[in-house]
């Protein structure tokens, strides 16, 4: 354990522990071996671009691998939940490794549209039991590998909405229990700088909230997915709380897996603007209702809007 030494400039790492993080000089530790191999992923190229009027607030019938619409260092902050190729009724059946591939090709264009110091956020639950396929894993080090930087993890625990699952394997026996997930994971990175700059930008969120939602542990029921017409969503807490730590009013927030539009919901709610795709005309159908009672009826259509642009 590290110690802290307090002096009048604050504090810095010792070699016990610690009880204060005001003003904390952490050079000491982040100086270490255990850092040399790691540094900070840089970007070279901090210039962001403007984000397109025709593309706020919509949803793209697409592929997330080819984000074509959007330009590059456009985007603040992502938000999803991928899905999670277990032969739900939206799922394609894919190999592990086509998954993952999946998974990459479109990380690498959400990569590409964040500004510098722009956050990705993923939700993701570990599956199976024989083996267990550690998903969370996975990603982290595929998001690493990208060339996003590392923020941490939030554990999202349903515990108190889970449903009483049977599945011990063998009742009060060592011979084989199994485990009975509660929980999944909420992964947090961000492109370039961890730091993005205020420059007049409007923060939203309370005192208490940042005192809450800093805690790597959310306690957070789970919703019926029957409520909502799909097969995994998200309780709207979720991107609602991501979006007030980690963006500024009238940032553009990305799913590139938008599903049942519950993220985009969560931006609106808070002066924020989104932009999601989905494969599915079905669950754009569903998210674009869901989000209505929200939005400012407008009368162009995407394709009107996009067309007009170009003019």
């Amino acid at each position: 354990m590290e110690r802290v030494i307090k002096n009048k400039n604050g504090t810095s790492t010792s070699a016990f522990g610690t009880n204060g993080r005001i003003n904390h000089d952490s050079s000491k530790f982040y100086n270490s071996k255990l850092y040399t191999e790691l540094g900070e992923k840089k970007i070279l190229d901090k210039n962001g671009n403007e984000f397109p009027n025709y593309l706020e607030n919509k949803f793209i019938l697409g592929s997330a691998e080819n984000m074509q619409e959007i330009p590059d260092n456009s985007i603040h902050l992502m938000i999803t939940s991928p899905p999670y190729n277990v032969s739900k009724e939206y799922d394609d059946d894919l190999s592990l490794k086509e998954y993952l591939q999946l998974l990459e090709n479109s990380f690498s264009e959400t990569f590409r549209v964040l500004v510098n110091g722009g956050r990705a956020c993923i939700n993701v639950a570990n599956l199976g039991r024989k083996p267990y396929i550690p998903l969370s894993d996975y990603i982290s080090r595929m998001m690493i590998e990208i060339g996003f930087n590392m923020r941490g993890e939030i554990i999202w625990n349903k515990a108190a909405s889970a449903s009483p699952s049977t599945a011990w394997g063998s009742w009060q026996s060592a011979s084989n229990p199994i485990l009975r997930d509660v929980h999944e994971y909420i992964l947090i990175f961000s492109k370039g700088n961890y730091k993005r700059e205020k420059k007049e930008k409007e923060n939203t969120i309370s005192r208490e909230q940042f005192m809450e939602w800093t805690k790597s542990i959310w306690n957070m029921n789970a919703v019926s997915a029957k409520r909502i017409g799909h097969p995994a969503p998200f309780p709207e807490e979720l991107p609602y709380r991501l979006i007030q730590l980690y963006s500024f009013k009238n940032d553009i927030i990305l799913d590139p897996f938008m599903g049942s539009g519950t993220t985009a919901i969560s931006a609106l709610k808070s002066d924020r603007k989104f932009v999601g795709y989905d494969i599915s005309q079905e669950y754009i159908d569903l998210s674009e209702k869901r989000t209505a009672p929200y939005l400012l009826q407008t009368s162009f259509s995407f394709e009107t809007e996009k067309e007009d642009s170009l003019v």
